[in-house]
């Protein structure tokens, strides 16, 4: 086992047990940082021009967000704010897929910026999701449903 491989496979282990040990907030920052590590290895891939790595990241980009925060929206519950989250994450979806075709590294860099927004945004509530205090008083967006947008995970 060469050092590349058996770094690889440390790396895995890491991710395995931290989604194991992690709970559903932290489950959301996780994948947020997936997609923007793949969408980095995309752009590396561009910039080199390694079309097998580009499109491979930017797949497991796509699959991040459309299988993984997408697919854990509840719209049921978030309401207008979790609509608005699924359009976002389906223009991502398809500014990646331009990305790809192109080879647009604008356009990764654009799904870059507003998933860190997000990643950012998300990060900061997690004091107020995780407080005992502030369990018991949901967080009230502008259309009066508690604003527990991600909840089928």
């Amino acid at each position: 086992m060469n050092a590349t491989t058996a770094t690889k496979a440390y790396a895995a282990v890491e991710i395995e047990s931290g989604v194991h040990a992690a709970d559903p907030h932290k489950l959301i920052s996780m994948l947020f940082q997936g997609a923007l590590l793949a969408i980095a290895n995309a752009r590396n891939g561009i910039l080199r021009k390694d079309i097998p790595a580009k499109g491979a990241s930017i797949s497991k980009a796509i699959m991040i967000i459309g299988e993984g925060l997408q697919a854990s929206l509840d719209k049921n519950v978030g309401g207008e704010l979790a609509q608005n989250l699924d359009a976002l994450y389906s223009y991502m979806c398809t500014r990646l897929l331009i990305a790809n075709v192109n080879d647009d590294v604008a356009a990764l860099d654009e799904v870059a910026r507003l998933l860190g927004e997000l990643k950012g945004a998300w990060d900061g509530i997690r004091q107020s999701v995780t407080a005992p205090a502030a369990a018991a008083q949901p967080v009230k967006s502008h259309n009066k449903q508690p604003a527990l947008v991600y909840g089928r995970m």
